[in-house]
Order: C-alpha cells, then structure tokens, then sequence
C-alpha cells in the first residue's frame, strides 16, 4: 500500500537450544489459554517442532491423566500438543505425570512461563518464546533514528 515504507525481514521465535529438537521426537506443550479457549488447536511448540527439524510430534492424548484427559474432551479441537493446564494442585500433579509418562527425547516449551520451574519434567526441555529478531532490511533502531533526524 505505501511503496515507501521500510520493510524489516523478522523472525519471531526463539529457541533456547535446537539441538533438543532435530531430529528428536519431542513433546510439545503449549499455553493452555491459547490451545484451548482460543481454539488454535496448536501454538509457537508445534511450529518450532517442525521448522527446526521435529523427527516426531508425540501425541499426548493417549497418555492423558485424569484432569487432563478431561481437557481433551472438552476441547477436541486440540491437536497432539499438550495444552499446560495447571491452575489446581491437582492439575499440575496431572500434568507433571502425563508429561513423564511420554517417551520422548525433549520437550518444547512454547509457554510463556518456564514449566520446568514450576513442574517436574524427567527429560530436557527447551523453550520457545516470542520476540523479534531483525534478519534483513533497516533496523528498527535505524528507522526510527532516521525519522527522528
């Protein structure tokens, strides 16, 4: 629409260590508001899984506990992802167990909260978060210093 705007080549995912995901099967865990009430059935975890090299998607519906389980049937748009629900004593527990229940290599964490602090996860995890990181093109420093000369 405006020939003269600048554009900025950008990336919007991070990942701490993509070593935890090529070529691994991974489980991925995604913010539960985001998967569930926002009905996105998948969030940044799956896309990090697949655009970093993923050898497999672990479904977690199979290993479901308990409160868990009760999420995926309430919300049966949810794909393979695990959706972190834990806003009770018992749903942490639920989600700590379906979690070390998985046979897989890593999990990927595309939750705002670092879960590995809050639950107990018996395998590497690794994080994803959402941020900018300019690839090509101005920077947005050099943009705006230019519009403010």
């Amino acid at each position: 629409m405006n020939p003269d705007a600048a554009i900025i080549e950008s990336s919007s995912d991070f990942v701490s260590d993509e070593s935890l995901i090529k070529e691994k099967r991974v489980l991925v865990i995604e913010d539960g508001p985001t998967v569930t009430h926002g009905e996105v059935g998948e969030g940044i975890g799956a896309i990090a899984a697949r655009r970093f090299g993923a050898s497999k998607i672990i479904d977690s519906r199979p290993y479901a506990k308990r409160s868990i389980r009760d999420v995926y049937a309430k919300y049966n748009s949810l794909g393979p992802v695990l959706p972190a629900i834990g806003y009770s004593k018992q749903q942490m527990k639920d989600l700590e167990e379906t979690v070390n229940s998985i046979d897989a290599y890593s999990v990927i964490l595309g939750t705002p909260v670092n879960l590995s602090r809050i639950v107990n996860i018996n395998k590497p995890a690794v994080r994803v978060r959402y941020g900018i990181r300019e690839v090509a093109g101005p920077t947005l420093q050099e943009i705006i210093t230019r519009f403010l000369a």
